[in-house]
């Protein structure tokens, strides 16, 4: 038998069965949270579409705008990098440091000012980067190609870290796809493809610009990402970049000390010219290991940064290019 409480409870239970039973519905919706409409609570940023002008220069030259498909091909480069605010922005920054480096070299070499935008696009002007491809340094070379051009790659030296000798041999490639092409975006494309493809592909379409050459969608696309690369460091406040002068990366001075001799440990040796093994190789991203075995008594210049230039409240403030800040 039950007692009363137990009845009660049961009674209870019954009850509630056949609520939810007759009502589903209506128990469920007393459960349900109660929603705004979330349009009138959400605002969204602007996102405005880069403006492609009809035409630009690159290397001299004028390039036409009118044909949709190189309309189009820049208007997609000009907004994955407007957009892709991280690297566009590292770029402007490092460029304040690596430009004055590497235009002297170019213009030494007889190579046009644009190209610069050459070693922008590869590296983001990261003097360290490698790719998954091994491709390394500002230029990203390969270690064949790096070897053809006059660099030394093994494992305690890679001159494709090097920012000057790297821009030296950069400036041999290009001067040899040049002789071979006569036009820098016919040379920008061998760059990414390869020169032996570019001319079997120039001969085999019967064309002379690599503009109007069907190739792989990353060669297709490189040129125009240098089109735009140049268009944006340019102007970068016309594509919503706002920086001050203070927040581009300044030049490093050295002490420049030349190494003949191997050198057993260069910590040790770092430590010897009053600097840490960090700052040797951050400033020197072309030593590659602990030693130096340096069998052929070569001679290697190795760059020691001054104090004021390690300082932030030290060093000297510079700006490349006054359209790059907004002070």
């Amino acid at each position: 038998m039950m007692n009363n409480n137990r009845k009660s409870f049961l009674g209870s239970a019954i009850a509630l069965a056949a609520l939810a039973v007759v009502a589903p519905s209506e128990s469920v919706m007393a459960l349900e949270p109660t929603h705004h409409n979330s349009a009138e609570s959400v605002s969204y940023s602007k996102v405005q579409n880069p403006k492609i002008p009809s035409s630009l220069s690159f290397a001299g030259k004028r390039i036409d705008l009118d044909p949709t498909h190189m309309w189009e091909r820049l208007d997609r480069e000009l907004t994955a990098m407007a957009y892709t605010h991280g690297n566009t922005l590292l770029g402007i920054k490092r460029a304040n440091r690596y430009f004055p480096v590497l235009a002297p070299i170019l213009k030494k070499n007889g190579i046009p000012d644009d190209m610069i935008y050459l070693a922008v696009i590869e590296s983001t002007l990261n003097p360290r980067a490698l790719s998954p491809a091994k491709a390394g340094g500002l230029w990203q070379f390969m270690p064949s190609t790096a070897k053809e051009y006059g660099l030394e790659v093994n494992d305690y030296v890679d001159e494709r870290y090097d920012p000057v000798k790297a821009t030296e041999a950069a400036c041999r490639y290009l001067k040899n796809a040049y002789s071979k092409y006569g036009n820098w975006e016919s040379v920008a494309a061998s760059y990414n493809g390869g020169q032996a493809r570019i001319s079997n592909e120039l001969s085999a379409q019967g064309v002379g610009s690599a503009y109007d050459l069907y190739l792989a969608d990353e060669t297709m696309r490189y040129m125009f990402r240098l089109l735009a690369m140049k268009q944006i460091m340019e102007h970068p406040k016309e594509f919503g970049f706002r920086l001050t002068s203070d927040q581009l990366y300044q030049p490093m001075e050295y002490r420049v000390v030349e190494v003949s001799t191997p050198v057993d440990d260069w910590a040790a040796w770092a430590k010897q010219q009053g600097i840490d093994y960090m700052t040797l190789r951050e400033n020197n991203p072309w030593i590659r290991a602990k030693s130096l075995p340096n069998k052929t008594s070569k001679t290697y210049l190795v760059n020691i940064p001054t104090k004021d230039s390690l300082s932030r409240s030290r060093q000297k403030k510079t700006v490349y290019n006054r359209n790059w800040v907004v002070d």
